[in-house]
């Protein structure tokens, strides 16, 4: 039996890291791997990405504080990875490797960003697949350029894929290669996961239209886990031929100062009043690190416990964010409200009802 727990986005780029790990890191620190997705790139050098709203690069000394808190492997497909151009994405993954944390979807090259990550924990082989639903294009990696790994999702108005865009249908040649991908790390993995930066940012509940066709047929290709982040909001949990699909993990563990509102660098301060306009929210004040939708404050971590039979038991830890970003384990009435929203939002996004049962403050669910 192994316990596999999941974190939705990681951003440190503030001082402190361990701190702001330390309301979480109990239970990370507890399961025999805990895997979360790193949202930006750690460097000190690199060129800024010019074309969307960069991030800024993260001190690469921060890596250490996952580790430190338990933290074995980590997607890196998303549309900030490569804000740092290939230096960026070097300089993050050098770092990930010389601390022993495997990691997957990005590299210099399209070869190196699609190649599963594979790491062995009480002899159980576990592979990562991580995939780029949502672009930029540009952030793509080629056959000549660092970058993320792609899966392409057609926009509405025919233009190109790109964070801010009414994405609608998966691309068939590209959901083909996922699904060859899949099949191939099935052959030397007795676990599979597929993490997908997927989704509509800041908007309570929604499900994109492909995100359930995407995350259906990463299963039907033989993956066993699916977990999605990017919407920097939690999202549903559905059980699909028996496997999980958590549509939105939410944020993991998300402080900096590169999203709040007052900005000195003229794209992020034109992004900050845009996104209230867009999404139709003022950020609390008192989360100044972690600017998001009002009910962001509710989150999870997934767990899925594979016992000796191969059977499978999903289960979320409910979480909130305590002023001015950091997550907590919740507990109590808390825990039960927290629980309870992320079953109402997945019904709210057409999802079936989940049979939860609460044991050891863990929710377990059921189709």
């Amino acid at each position: 039996m192994i316990d596999i727990v999941f974190l939705g986005d990681l951003i440190l780029d503030v001082p402190e890291p361990d701190h702001w790990l330390a309301g979480v890191a109990p239970v990370t620190r507890a399961a025999d791997l805990a895997i979360g997705h790193l949202e930006v790139p750690h460097t000190a050098r690199g060129q800024e990405m010019v074309g969307d709203v960069p991030a800024p690069g993260a001190d690469p000394t921060h890596l250490a504080a996952l580790a430190r808190a338990g933290i074995g492997m980590v997607s890196l497909a998303g549309n900030h990875i490569a804000d740092c151009g290939a230096e960026g994405i070097a300089d993050t993954i050098d770092e990930l490797a010389r601390l022993g944390i495997a990691h997957a979807g990005a590299g210099l090259d399209l070869a190196r960003a699609q190649r599963p990550a594979v790491i062995v924990r009480g002899g159980v082989r576990v592979a990562l697949l991580s995939y780029n639903c949502v672009g930029p294009e540009m952030s793509w990696a080629t056959k000549s350029r660092a970058g993320s790994n792609p899966l392409v999702v057609r926009a509405a108005d025919g233009g190109p894929t790109r964070p801010q865009a009414e994405l609608i249908e998966a691309d068939p040649a590209s959901l083909a290669l996922m699904a060859h991908q899949i099949a191939q790390a099935r052959h030397h993995a007795d676990v599979v996961v597929v993490a997908l930066h997927k989704g509509i940012t800041h908007r309570p509940a929604e499900l994109a239209p492909y995100e359930q066709p995407v995350s259906h047929a990463a299963i039907d290709a033989g993956a066993d886990i699916v977990v999605g982040h990017h919407a920097h909001i939690v999202r549903g949990i559905e059980l699909y031929r028996g496997r999980p699909i958590f549509h939105g993990l939410g944020n993991g563990v998300v402080v900096t100062q590169a999203l709040s509102p007052a900005q000195d660098h003229p794209a992020r301060a034109e992004w900050a009043e845009r996104r209230k306009r867009m999404f139709g929210f003022e950020p609390d004040p008192a989360y100044m690190l972690a600017p998001f939708h009002p009910e962001a404050v509710n989150g999870m971590i997934g767990r899925c416990r594979i016992n000796v039979d191969g059977t499978m038991e999903t289960a979320f830890r409910p979480i909130w964010f305590a002023p001015p970003g950091r997550p907590e384990i919740a507990e109590g009435a808390q825990a039960e409200a927290v629980a309870d929203y992320i079953d109402a939002i997945g019904q709210r996004a057409g999802l079936s009802p989940l049979a939860r049962v609460w044991s050891d403050g863990w929710v377990r669910v059921a189709g």
